[in-house]
């Protein structure tokens, strides 16, 4: 779930690993500056063979990222297009087909945001929505409301974004607001409603040809390890459960993790600190404005 804005400059960083002690800042244009741009690295092509319909995902011809692919993270604004890492996360609707197809020749890997749990009312699909399928109004969020992810209406208009990311040439998904039965949400959803509706998410991007990875919904990971090809968290730092992504990790499979408090932004030891315990724990921390709109960026890669 996006959070609310916060203004700041644009500039990025990186902090040192644990083994190095802290790290010097070290400060990024906005555009990433100059630096190798990274095709994925090891361990990130895709294997042959069937999507499986039910249970674990063992094959398939999709991008499966590495437990050590970095990323960049952007929602709002244009797309910063020269960090040197691996996987870009950009907005599925807002960003033209030309930057896609941009980042890509430049040897990084696409996923495409959408919101999946959420109708928001100004994406040019909103009409696609029966009105008995919208909940409560998200908090923080006016123009968000929650979904009944039981509809068969809602899951049409998942398969049609999905064939959007398709169309737009993303190498895969990641689906927001996935844990709606944790929420008041306006209906009686149950954790075996979020299970079937996540899983519904991966079986059709995958069918699709796309990774997608899990965001948040953390009290179901041990059990949706298996169907996600990647991990993507927000603050789980702050609210000290970054513990529970480890089947994720466990399974070598990528955790991508955004942190927004302002200590981390402000306080270089803090930082230092962050970063220090998620390189330890395998995970790929940014601290990023909560807008998404790189006004700065803190990465904790080593």
């Amino acid at each position: 779930m996006r959070a609310l804005i916060f203004i700041g400059f644009a500039f990025a960083a990186s902090c040192g690993g644990s083994d190095a002690g802290p790290a010097d800042e070290v400060a990024d244009t906005a555009s990433g500056g100059e630096g190798d741009t990274a095709s994925g690295g090891e361990g990130d092509t895709a294997s042959g063979g069937e999507v499986e319909v039910e249970g674990e995902v063992v094959a398939g011809d999709w991008f499966r990222p590495a437990a050590t692919t970095t990323w960049q993270l952007q929602l709002q604004g244009t797309v910063a297009t020269g960090y040197p890492v691996d996987l870009y996360d950009i907005d599925l609707f807002d960003v033209p087909t030309a930057t896609i197809a941009a980042l890509q020749a430049d040897g990084k890997r696409v996923m495409c945001y959408f919101s999946a749990g959420s109708y928001e009312s100004y994406r040019d699909d909103a009409g696609a929505f029966a009105a008995a399928d919208l909940g409560t109004v998200l908090d923080g969020w006016p123009d968000e409301r929650w979904l009944d992810v039981r509809s068969v209406g809602v899951r049409a208009v998942m398969r049609a974004r999905l064939d959007v990311a398709v169309a737009k040439g993303c190498d895969g998904v990641d689906p927001d607001n996935v844990d709606g039965y944790t929420q008041d949400s306006g209906f009686t959803l149950t954790a075996a409603d979020q299970l079937d509706f996540n899983r519904f998410l991966a079986r059709e991007a995958h069918a699709r040809g796309l990774t997608v990875g899990l965001k948040n919904d953390l009290d179901q990971i041990a059990a949706l390890v298996g169907d996600f090809d990647f991990a993507l968290n927000e603050q789980c730092h702050f609210y000290d459960e970054c513990d529970l992504l480890a089947p994720f990790t466990a399974a070598g499979k990528p955790v991508f993790v955004v942190e927004y408090d302002d200590r981390w932004v402000d306080d270089v030891a803090e930082r230092n600190a962050l970063c220090a315990s998620s390189n330890a724990a395998g995970l790929h921390t940014l601290v990023l404005p909560l807008l998404l709109d790189d006004a700065f960026r803190w990465s904790c890669e080593p």
